[in-house]
């Protein structure tokens, strides 16, 4: 049974870092999201930018804003987004995750797959913020059971985000294209329609849906935080979709909730 003081949890197709000061229709999605859900005590964030041989936990004070990216204007490399971390949420996480070792990080900080969505969502950076590692050593199947084991989390208030893309291919974007080629299209759909029907075992076994899956997942780092989402969530919860587009020819924004 699905508690009733479940919060949701989030997959946000992230895009471009530009989306942090841009007002379009991604970000402006974005706000809403933190205007209508219910606010949470603190934030656990997987994002597609941080890759480690462990899987570690930001467990600093004061997280430092990272700007991982560059050809950027000025006012987006001074962009700060201050949130501070949570030793609670730390501790919370090395207890949930019995299947690794968890390792405490203190190098780290908010990449910009964190902090670039959780600007326009809340602008204050009054909430509390860690970031959960995409550990290279784990299987595609490893890293949604690890989802699964942070899904009490959302009983205790805490907002679970996974960043990425669920389609993500760089080597093929079209800079200027405002739409996707029909393969991505494609399997972005077919994504909307597992995740509807709670077929997650689908959305795991992209291997198995051949090559619109070959180019859209690519080098997987996009798709795994989508993965971390649907393990925390029930298949049986509603799910809402948003931003359902797919740009650039090879970049799907979409975003969906469950909860």
């Amino acid at each position: 049974m699905i508690p009733v003081t479940r919060l949701p949890v989030l997959f946000v197709g992230h895009g471009s870092p530009m989306n942090a000061i841009e007002q379009n229709e991604f970000s402006l999605t974005w706000e809403e999201l933190g205007r209508v859900m219910p606010r949470p005590r603190a934030v656990l964030c997987i994002s597609a930018h941080w890759e480690t041989w462990d899987t570690r936990v930001t467990a600093m004070a004061n997280p430092r804003t990272i700007h991982d990216f560059y050809g950027f204007p000025r006012e987006l490399n001074e962009m700060q987004y201050p949130a501070p971390g949570s030793d609670e949420l730390v501790e919370l996480v090395k207890q949930k995750i019995k299947s690794t070792t968890v390792v405490e990080d203190q190098e780290w900080g908010l990449d910009h797959g964190s902090w670039s969505v959780l600007c326009r969502m809340y602008p204050k950076a009054e909430i509390p913020v860690v970031q959960l590692s995409l550990n290279r050593q784990l299987s595609v199947q490893s890293h949604y059971l690890l989802g699964r084991e942070l899904r009490p989390l959302c009983d205790d208030g805490i907002l679970i985000l996974g960043s990425g893309n669920m389609v993500h291919n760089l080597r093929m974007v079209t800079w200027e294209a405002d739409a996707g080629y029909d393969w991505a299209v494609s399997y972005d759909a077919d994504l909307k329609n597992w995740i509807e029907k709670g077929e997650h075992e689908q959305v795991v076994h992209y291997e198995e849906h051949g090559k619109p899956a070959e180019l859209a997942v690519n080098s997987a780092e996009h798709y795994l935080p989508m993965l971390y989402v649907l393990g925390a969530g029930y298949a049986d919860e509603p799910v809402s979709f948003f931003n359902e587009k797919v740009i650039m020819g090879s970049i799907s924004m979409r975003c969906f909730s469950l909860g």
